[in-house]
């Protein structure tokens, strides 16, 4: 059976979501999830495993996705007060992401399951009481034994040590770390020691906006961004990449805008070993980038990708999207090139659905032309249609709105194709037109 790990806080059942009173962050938290069965022919039998954090179960649910479609869990089956993680076990491929929300739907952010662990894991921007914003994350074990986890916080002597049972989660919680300094920027090493296996999601809490991340489990000297929003409409962004190797280096990120987003343009810095820095929030807005080519104030649409690592070493990089005015935000995960395909899963697509539309973006990261179409499907099949592309040249990036193209109402999911196996990546936004922080995003999976 194939497994995905989801991590969760508190549910109380007789809600919708997955919820915990008093919370990390100040926040109370509801979390609903997507499963998505890629398989095409064949019905998924899964079985999705509730763990409490002391490594007992909570509550096992069996049920079946249609072949090629996708299934909301929302209301979550765990029994009432339940704090812990999620295990989905699956007898085809499927995908999932994890949509939380902070006081009711005041807070958003969104996150995909992750298929496997590793030994150590990297998480690149980690933060107390910076500037309003101050991180928790939790840690889940993927193993089969008992995992000892060491978490080290860069530029510091603060360690913390938990012991984590097979399926659950630990919490570690910046804000109330009384070893890590106020104002703290950096990042964070998790190791499970030889032979462990674990996975990690941070959530960043700020005043207004929540955003959430995957912790990387290995990196690449070159990430590539399929999206930066730089004074667009309120919007800014911000690049944290961390150098998970041993020795400095400088890196050079090159932005290249779609069409009528701007001017290409580069920026370096010095990322130190086992930290991080940020990219492009001050070379597009705030200022005193220390090399850029990148006009301060100017507009930018486009995608960024690192182009120079004088080092060659590992890299790992998160994209945090902010509307300051609109208290919108959210965070995805940069991409490695070498391993997109030419097929990416978007497990959950809307249209009108309560307020709320996705959109999404796909780049050709090939050395080739292709064509994407992206096919549509809700949950129950009742509704489907497609979308195709212009041929995009390599590095190009098709965006699609679902806002009123489908059908209102419509939850499901999307499948995207290229041409000629040329290899794309995606990732997907969930805006909602309430107040307050509905902006989600997740990053598409490459199948």
């Amino acid at each position: 059976m194939k497994k995905l790990l989801l991590m969760f806080v508190a549910v109380l059942a007789i809600l919708i979501f997955v919820a915990t009173v008093g919370a990390q962050g100040g926040l109370t938290y509801d979390t609903g999830f997507q499963v998505q069965n890629l398989d095409s022919s064949s019905t998924a039998n899964i079985v999705i495993t509730y763990y409490n954090k002391d490594g007992t179960v909570n509550t096992n649910v069996p049920d079946t996705i249609t072949a090629g479609k996708s299934k909301t869990y929302f209301p979550i089956d765990a029994s009432a007060g339940f704090d812990g993680s999620a295990v989905i076990s699956s007898d085809t491929a499927v995908a999932a992401i994890t949509n939380v929300l902070g006081n009711g739907s005041a807070f958003g952010a969104s996150y995909g399951g992750l298929d496997q662990g590793a030994q150590v894991v990297a998480l690149p921007l980690i933060m107390k009481q910076n500037s309003g914003f101050s991180t928790w994350f939790n840690v889940q074990n993927a193993g089969a034994s008992d995992a000892t986890v060491n978490v080290s916080y860069a530029g510091t002597a603060c360690t913390e040590t938990k012991t984590i049972k097979p399926g659950a989660a630990g919490t570690f919680d910046q804000a109330t770390n009384s070893c890590l300094p106020s104002g703290y920027v950096g990042s964070a090493k998790v190791d499970a020691g030889t032979g462990g296996s674990v996975a990690a999601t941070v959530m960043q809490v700020g005043s207004t906006t929540l955003f959430a991340y995957n912790g990387f489990t290995g990196g690449d000297p070159n990430p590539v961004i399929p999206l930066v929003n730089a004074n667009n409409s309120g919007f800014i962004t911000g690049i944290q990449i961390q150098n998970t190797g041993s020795s400095p280096t400088n890196v050079t990120v090159s932005y290249t805008p779609v069409s009528g987003g701007g001017t290409a343009c580069t920026e370096t810095q010095s990322v130190p070993a086992n930290n991080s820095s940020t990219f492009a929030l001050n070379a597009f807005t705030f200022g005193g980038a220390p090399s850029t080519t990148c006009a301060l104030g100017a507009k930018f649409v486009g995608s960024a990708e690192v182009t120079t690592n004088s080092a060659n070493a590992d890299l790992v990089s998160i994209v945090n999207q902010l509307n300051l005015g609109t208290n919108k935000g959210s965070s995805y995960n940069a991409f490695v090139a070498s391993q997109a395909t030419d097929e990416v899963v978007m497990p959950l697509i809307m249209d009108r659905n309560s307020g709320f539309y996705t959109g999404f973006n796909v780049q050709n990261v090939g050395s080739g032309n292709t064509v994407v179409t992206c096919n549509f499907a809700s949950n129950d099949g009742s509704v489907t249609g497609s979308v195709s592309s212009p041929s995009l040249s390599p590095g190009d990036a098709f965006n699609d709105l679902q806002q009123n193209n489908l059908a209102s109402g419509f939850v499901g999911s999307a499948v995207c194709n290229a041409t000629g196996s040329v290899p794309i990546i995606g990732v997907v936004n969930e805006l909602g037109s309430g107040s307050g922080d509905q902006l989600f995003t997740y990053e598409g999976f490459n199948n």
